[in-house]
């Protein structure tokens, strides 16, 4: 325990070959991949998740790829679940990844959002896996649950657009609740320390009052 973990080769994607999936999508299965290929040599390769899933995404030319996660999707703020962002492009996507709001497993996932999207994978849906029916609500309703990556946002039609803003709306006034909140309880933990240490202050003035 404690010692380094060897995980093996880790390889990247030269080619996907979709038959057997395509095979198996015609006759209403559905397939499970495993993120784990082979080179030329037969040498077992790891290969990232979200690497496969936009690789395959793009080879199947998918109108949309659906990655889930803990996260509610991408946060401005990586430590604040609440500063979900409703939607973006890859302008925006860089420019979180340059501020530092991406970061650790993020890193991989904004990458394989790049691939699809530069493949020809229209829309990218980031879901939680924490909330209750994610995917239908992200899938059919404009609001949706996490965030949507598209090459352009303007090429989102109003209603989402419209959806997306009051959804982020209601994020920005739901932290200020908060901090007022928080405030107000900073303000009365203030006037309690200030009562109190009145009354260290004038014991006599306290005594005079209790008889």
């Amino acid at each position: 325990a404690g010692g380094p973990v060897d995980f093996g080769f880790v390889g990247d994607i030269d080619s996907v070959d979709t038959d057997v999936v395509r095979a198996q999508l015609e006759n209403g299965m559905v397939p499970i991949v495993s993120p784990l290929s082979a080179d030329e040599n037969g040498t077992v390769l790891n290969i990232h998740a979200d690497t496969v899933a936009a690789a395959l995404a793009t080879s199947l030319r998918a109108s949309k790829l659906i990655l889930t996660m803990g996260a509610p999707g991408i946060l401005e703020d990586r430590h604040n679940p609440s500063s979900l962002v409703s939607y973006l492009d890859l302008e925006d996507l860089q420019e979180l990844r340059t501020n530092g709001s991406l970061a650790e497993g993020m890193l991989p996932k904004a990458r394989a959002i790049e691939a699809a999207i530069k493949g020809g994978v229209p829309r990218v849906h980031l879901i939680s896996y924490k909330i209750p029916d994610s995917l239908l609500l992200e899938i059919f309703t404009n609001e949706g649950t996490g965030t949507l990556v598209v090459e352009d946002t303007d090429t989102l039609t109003p209603e989402e657009q419209e959806a997306g803003a009051a959804q982020e709306q209601a994020l920005e006034d739901g932290q200020r609740l908060r901090a007022a909140e928080g405030a107000h309880v900073l303000d009365l933990a203030a006037e309690a320390n200030r009562r109190a240490a009145r009354v260290l202050q004038e014991p006599d003035s306290l005594q005079a009052g209790l008889e």
